[in-house]
């Protein structure tokens, strides 16, 4: 198993890292060292091009620990795996070589940029989805790349260069230029205290959200780091002390007129022709690349993907600009295994399972998916179901109860998630849109109407389905049915301000709604309904208040709203934060619409806050019977996936 992964620059700081289990800071420390500073192992010219493999970089040793690496010349960048020497893990070399494409490839621009103090780093999932692939993949396929490791005691030969020392650290011996300042330089810390210190141009992480925090050694070097401003230089001018401000009789204030106080507006110079030059107007949108979060079909729909997609596009990209790799035949080594494996398993037979067997098991089962975010009562059902099932069935060779239980679970976690009914939206807008000649229809706005209890994300997931219209062409009509909440009429007028300037480059057209506040919901979803009809709207996407599930007078007018508007799909926005409640919450929503209307589907939201605790998706499943339909996994507009089945089960599943 891995012990800790870190992505560092040369100078020592932190960018990014995971621990299973708790490591010192000696480890890389020592390596940082031992390879980069003091160059006692050699690397064969690693470090001079990006394009070395991890599996081409001698393995370091410290103690029981085992170290396997990479580095990214350019961006000055340390990618570094520590695992225990007694394990083989053989697809190690091929981790450290994808989270070096990946991050690269997600961050590279941002740390290429002058004078960048900080990074919003989202990392955590891609790790995860590595991790959890390349452990499944290393149980059928050998990953261990065949190369010849670079000799420790190997000498250069009298001619040969010295291989540049990588950007940042300085070799043993060498020195910087003599009129170097001692701000400017970055003296050699010992590995067994604590990282080299780092002057306050480096590029720290942050992380983004309310509470965010930094590496406990990134921290230290930041606190620790000088600006090079603290004192005063000789000759310096003492700033002149601040003016007070006077107030007259008639309460004005006495200052000069010129005096700029709002420094949001940028300034814009005009040129004799009246034309601005190098303005940033403020709420600028920068367009949003169509291939980072969907692909479009032969016959020219836009599809969300997800994670896993996103992941494989991005290494096949960096694959295709590298040389095909050869693999190694399995041989007579291979052929022989399988010969005695089957001839064992003629040999061990299975055990029939009883209830004695399954209890112990069961009950660590259940807890896991409560440690996933999987409500107790769901948690019970499932495992229930699990254990009916299994008792008298006969385990298969080589095969524990273990892994018996974790089978069967996975089959029941895939039915719950597996919608039985086809969640192809842009069909069913087709089909109310541009209906048949033979079903003798008459054409009209498709209706999507968001609901959930308050604070869930209801109209920024919103906006975030009409972003994803607007790459179909369609023509949408947002009303805001918020009527009581104050600023929710105006969130939505800057989300269409921005789907509009979006829209003219991506196509589509978007428009808002409104009439207010305290008006009636249901008569402005219907007056809504009808204007959309009228100018010939393809899609109409009705934003509602926020209200508690378990207030009865909130959620009794959600049956007048149904009956009034009667729209077409009925989604309910759930977090997936909010752990045992959701039960309730699915519920009580499913059951507030009258007795013949239920809710169409769920988008569960915030997904990339909870890491693999995602156990939201099967307790809200579980309780009403309705699929999620999208998943949330981020703040910007195009930060919305369909619900891949096998990626929840592999996240719950996965260990804690």
């Amino acid at each position: 198993m891995l012990d800790t992964f870190e992505i560092v620059t040369t100078s020592g700081v932190v960018l990014w890292s995971r621990s299973y289990t708790p490591t010192s800071p000696a480890i890389i420390n020592g390596l940082i060292k031992n390879v980069f500073i003091e160059e006692r192992t050699r690397a064969g010219g690693a470090g001079a091009s990006d394009d070395i493999s991890a599996a081409n970089n001698p393995p370091y040793k410290h103690d029981q620990h085992t170290l396997k690496w990479t580095t990214v010349k350019e961006l000055n960048l340390i990618f570094v795996a520590v695992y225990r020497s007694l394990l083989h893990l053989s697809w190690i070399d091929k981790l450290v070589d994808n989270i070096k494409t990946l991050f690269v490839q997600l961050y590279g621009d941002q740390l290429r940029k002058s004078n960048t103090t900080g990074v919003e780093c989202h990392f955590d999932k891609y790790f995860d989805q590595q991790i959890r692939e390349l452990e499944a993949t290393a149980a059928t396929h050998d990953l261990s790349v065949q190369s010849t490791p670079p000799r420790f005691d190997q000498k250069l030969a009298p001619g040969d260069d010295e291989p540049p020392p990588i950007p940042g650290l300085l070799s043993r011996g060498q020195s910087r230029q003599a009129n170097l300042t001692s701000s400017e330089s970055t003296p050699i810390a010992t590995p067994d205290t604590s990282r080299p210190s780092t002057p306050s141009s480096t590029v720290l992480t942050t992380k983004g959200g309310p509470g965010g925090k930094i590496s406990r050694r990134a921290r230290k070097v930041t606190n620790n780091a000088s600006s090079g401003d603290e004192r005063k230089g000789k000759g310096g001018k003492v700033a002149s002390a601040k003016k007070g401000r006077r107030w007259d009789a008639d309460g004005n204030a006495d200052e000069d007129d010129d005096t700029q106080l709002d420094y949001s507006i940028p300034s814009i110079d005009v040129t004799s022709d009246g034309d601005t030059e190098g303005a940033n107007l403020p709420g600028a949108m920068d367009a949003v690349d169509q291939e980072s979060w969907g692909s479009r079909t032969g016959k020219g729909r836009f599809v969300l993907k997800d994670l896993d997609d996103q992941v494989h596009a991005m290494l096949s990209t960096a694959d295709s600009k590298k040389a095909a790799a050869t693999t190694a035949p399995a041989g007579i080594v291979g052929s022989s295994l399988s010969a005695i494996g089957g001839l064992f398993r003629n040999v061990v037979g299975g055990k029939v399972l009883s209830k004695a067997d399954l209890d112990k098991a069961m009950k660590g089962m259940e807890d896991h998916l409560l440690k996933k975010n999987v409500a107790r009562e769901a948690a019970m059902r499932l495992c229930e179901g699990v254990e009916r099932e299994l008792i008298g069935t006969k385990t298969g060779n080589f095969e524990s109860t273990e892994a018996r239980i974790r089978a069967a679970m996975e089959v029941s976690l895939q039915k719950i998630l597996t919608p039985s009914t086809s969640l192809d939206l842009l069909r069913e807008i087709d089909d109310v849109t541009s209906p048949s000649t033979v079903s003798l229809k008459k054409a009209r706005p498709y209706v999507i109407s968001i609901v959930g209890v308050n604070g869930v994300g209801k109209s920024t997931n919103l906006s975030k389905i009409c972003f994803f219209l607007l790459q179909n062409k369609y023509k949408v009509l947002v009303v805001a049915c918020d009527t009581f909440r104050s600023g929710a009429v105006e969130q939505l007028a800057v989300h269409v301000r921005n789907l509009k300037e979006l829209s003219a480059r991506e196509g589509g057209q978007v428009e808002l709604y409104q009439k207010g506040y305290g008006k009636d919901a249901a008569s402005v979803a219907k007056d809504a309904i009808t204007f959309a009809a009228q100018e010939k709207f393809d899609v109409v996407l009705i934003d509602t208040a926020g209200r508690r599930h378990n207030d009865q007078r909130l959620m009794s007018s959600l049956e007048k709203f149904a009956k009034f508007a009667n729209p077409d799909k009925l989604l309910m926005v759930g977090e997936a934060l909010v752990g045992t409640d959701s039960v309730a919450q699915a519920r009580n929503f499913n059951a507030a619409f009258g007795s013949t209307r239920r809710l169409d589907g769920f988008i569960i939201s915030k997904c990339d806050t909870v890491g693999d605790m995602i156990g939201t998706l099967v307790s809200m499943v579980h309780a009403s019977g309705t699929p999620v339909l999208f998943v949330g996994v981020g703040q910007h507009y195009s930060d919305i996936r369909s619900l891949n089945v096998k990626w929840a089960v592999d996240k719950l599943l996965s260990p804690v």
